[in-house]
């Protein structure tokens, strides 16, 4: 009994399949090599991209500051890596990334 109090349930839904084929396809990897990578950022910016894809796949509409709730019942660390929290997912962050992303221009990174 005492090793079920320790079991703590998080939801993949169909977020896994997608998270899988955005990895497949190395969506993280051009987002990073277009926008480069900090040494000091626990999230680079292909994963923030991630991110938002699959908050979109939830069917979600919120603003940006409430996307951490969103990845609250999630297994973030299995579909983005260990160490990675909901709490990590900030609007700052997001809204630098989403800045980056419209100076560079969508169409160009993904073409």
């Amino acid at each position: 009994m005492s090793q079920l109090a320790n079991i703590e349930v998080q939801n993949l839904n169909h977020l896994g399949i997608i998270a899988g084929i955005i990895d497949e396809i190395g969506i993280v990897e051009i987002i990073n090599e277009q926008l480069g990578i900090k040494p000091q950022e626990k999230l680079n910016s292909g994963i923030i991209v991630k991110s938002i894809i699959l908050n979109a796949m939830g069917f979600v509409s919120r603003p940006l500051y409430l996307f951490p709730q969103f990845f609250n019942d999630k297994a973030t660390e299995h579909l983005f890596g260990a160490g990675i929290y909901p709490e990590d997912f900030n609007d700052d962050k997001i809204g630098r990334v989403m800045d980056k992303l419209y100076k560079i221009g969508l169409s160009n990174i993904f073409l």
